[in-house]
């Protein structure tokens, strides 16, 4: 990538999942401004919901969020445009949720709807082969519309050794896997985290020091805080209200800044971006910043910008961090981008 821009890829639902996209779009970053050039749709696909890229490879991975879930993976060219590789099925219905080991020989994926984790071994070239493994959460939460089974919403290496970790939402539930390389396998590792019941945990971030991460809980509208175990364990320090805007709040994408002084939240239903400092025992908010949409489904950090992707308001929205308070503001306008779920530069 040059110093002229780098190449950001936009995830979204296409008319299979009642969305407006066509497929992944890609857009040039200005790394100074911040500002994002539209380069149209680089891959026609159902329901890219959400893009992973390898650690190494110039590849990219998108979750086919479809009642009969796949996997995606293209050739990255340096402009952008993407190169079917090909697609997999991963087992389950809906996956939401999709991200590569560190060592980049193996990609999971969270299928949602069907509420199991899906494992696919990927070669020398980043292409998945056969699924390895399927493993499926049982049981059901509170809620009888959202918890009725197990709905995997995310799956999160470990960046050294530790274990797998895979948010599960229906079962109030952060299960924990070890793998094994040889086989592809996952094997558990007993007892798996329970949130408080009715939390919903979505997504995850782990701290850059290794030892704490905060888990969004999509029903209750909560932030966690929880120390990190060396072996993957969470130990709840306890909670705080994602937003205090009123109003029926969904926490979606969570995020800590590289410098591990803020956490970033994203909640759906009032549009904003919650902004927490965690130099403390639990999170404190500092700011919550209105987006300009109600739906803002993620974000992504990079340099001193975060961008928003807004299902629901079509756009993706670019706010720049302050670097000494870390509250971001809105510049420029919104950029026009239909069903955007998932934002990856």
């Amino acid at each position: 990538m040059t110093r002229q821009g780098a190449i950001v890829h936009i995830g979204g639902y296409t008319a299979h999942s009642g969305g407006r996209g066509t497929g992944i779009v890609a857009a040039r970053r200005d790394p100074d401004t911040g500002e994002l050039t539209p380069l149209g749709t680089v891959a026609v696909t159902p329901s890219p919901s959400f893009l992973a890229r390898h650690p190494r490879l110039p590849v990219l991975y998108a979750v086919n969020e479809l009642p009969d879930g796949e996997i995606s993976a293209f050739q990255v060219a340096p402009d952008g445009d993407l190169t079917p590789l090909g697609t997999r099925p991963t087992g389950g219905a809906e996956p939401c949720h999709l991200a590569v080991a560190p060592d980049g020989g193996h990609l999971f994926v969270a299928n949602y709807g069907g509420g199991s984790v899906a494992v696919f071994p990927l070669d020398a070239r980043g292409v998945p082969g056969d699924r390895s493994d399927l493993v499926e959460h049982e049981g059901r939460g509170p809620d009888p519309e959202r918890q009725e089974r197990a709905h995997a919403h995310m799956v999160n290496p470990a960046p050294g050794r530790g274990p797998l970790l895979a948010v599960d939402l229906g079962t109030d539930s952060v299960y924990r896997y070890d793998l094994d390389a040889a086989s592809g396998r996952l094997v558990p590792r007993a007892p798996r985290v329970r949130t408080a019941a009715g939390t919903g945990p979505r997504h995850l971030a782990r701290h850059p020091d290794g030892r704490r991460c905060f888990l969004a809980g999509e029903l209750d509208g909560s932030v966690g805080a929880y120390e990190l175990t060396a072996d993957g364990a969470l130990h709840q320090r306890g909670r705080v209200e994602a937003s205090e805007r009123p109003g029926h709040v969904q926490p979606s994408e969570i995020a800590v800044a590289p410098d591990g002084r803020f956490l970033y939240v994203a909640n759906r239903g009032v549009g904003t971006i919650a902004v927490f400092a965690v130099t403390g025992e639990l999170p404190e908010l500092v700011a919550e910043v209105d987006t300009g949409g109600e739906w803002p489904r993620h974000f992504a950090l990079t340099g001193e910008h975060l961008y928003v992707a807004d299902e629901r308001a079509d756009m993706v929205r670019i706010l720049r961090v302050d670097r000494a308070t870390g509250v971001p503001a809105p510049i420029g306008e919104p950029v026009p981008v239909p069903s955007p779920t998932c934002v990856l530069p």
